[in-house]
């Protein structure tokens, strides 16, 4: 099936909105919210050098082969296949930017995993302000993380982009952010920034992210289900059902992406995610590789009813996602 047909555009745009009244005061932290893993993996540019972080091995190969090495990290590096806006509009509320400066050419800040994107950090923030000006009662969390080669210049100037862009729209971290209290002050963005030295006091802290490092979807679940017997941690944090990959398993696979293994392994990790339930000992924020490929979205934001009257109440239909 083509791309377009597959990916399900348009199905929560204004879901935080629509839920019942007995949410509106439960922190943000004990709600379910669905999330993009390396959110801006849609925007790899296939011609861009392997980042500096990367294995001495792999920038070697890149050096000697990049016509060969940089269509195979693209290829599994990819995670998303749509813009911010898009993924808003699917219900995505946690974004997972992962900022890199290039290493030549002009002070403009870009995204990486593997390899570097195409569009900047100015264009994609840019274009998520809009989204959220046709949103006004959406919350969405943005996590700044990585920070490939960026001096404290870099940061500064990044952090006082993101201030004047989201100004009165920033919830600051003293707060216990529900939907009620950000909607009375016009507050949209939660913005966590990974660098605690250089971190502004309206930034949050880093969210912590469990994730497995592991291509089998059955480890993903057993590490899981293992950090969850050990407790979550306080606030924000992310359960990631990204799969992932290591350089024995593509050696392995080689004619394989990142879409194929995900889309392998969905069934298996959406119906353990169906599983779960929000709350101050559940569920928070959950990430996925590919959101646009599957009920992903609308089976997390579905998880919020179970801490509605016993679990009876069931959002909309035309809330829901219907996956192909």
């Amino acid at each position: 099936m083509e791309d377009k047909q597959r990916e399900q555009l348009g199905g929560n745009p204004d879901w935080m909105s629509r839920l019942p009244e007995e949410l509106l005061d439960v922190p943000l932290w004990n709600l379910a919210l669905p999330g993009s893993h390396d959110s801006m993996s849609f925007s790899l540019d296939v011609s861009s050098p392997v980042v500096r972080s990367e294995s001495c091995f792999l920038r070697l190969t890149d050096r000697l082969f990049p016509c060969c090495t940089r269509p195979c990290v693209y290829r599994w590096a990819t995670t998303q296949l749509s813009v911010l806006s898009d993924q808003c509009d699917l219900g995505v509320r946690f974004l997972d930017l992962r900022i890199a400066r290039k290493p030549a050419g002009s002070s403009k800040l870009f995204f990486a995993h593997g390899i570097y994107t195409l569009i900047t950090v100015k264009e994609a923030l840019d274009e998520l302000a809009g989204w959220l000006d046709a949103h006004p009662k959406e919350i969405v969390i943005i996590s700044c993380s990585h920070f490939e080669s960026l001096s404290d210049e870099d940061h500064a100037h990044l952090m006082e982009f993101i201030l004047l862009l989201f100004r009165g729209k920033l919830c600051p971290p003293q707060e216990t952010p529900t939907l009620r209290s950000c909607w009375s002050r016009g507050q949209q963005v939660i913005v966590s920034y990974d660098d605690q030295e250089l971190l502004h006091p309206g930034l949050w802290n880093r969210i912590p992210y469990w994730y497995a490092n592991s291509p089998d979807p059955k480890k993903v679940i057993t590490y899981l289900e293992g950090q969850q017997r050990q407790g979550r941690p306080d606030g924000f944090y992310v359960t990631g059902l990204n799969l992932t990959e290591t350089m024995f398993y593509i050696f392995l696979h080689p004619f394989q992406s990142m879409r194929t293994l995900t889309l392998n392994s969905l069934s298996l990790l959406l119906r353990w995610a169906g599983e779960q339930q929000p709350g101050p000992e559940g569920v928070n924020i959950m990430c996925c590789d590919f959101v646009g490929m599957s009920e992903f979205c609308s089976l997390v934001i579905e998880l919020n009813y179970k801490l509605v009257g016993g679990g009876c109440r069931k959002p909309p239909a035309s809330s829901k996602i219907s996956a192909n």
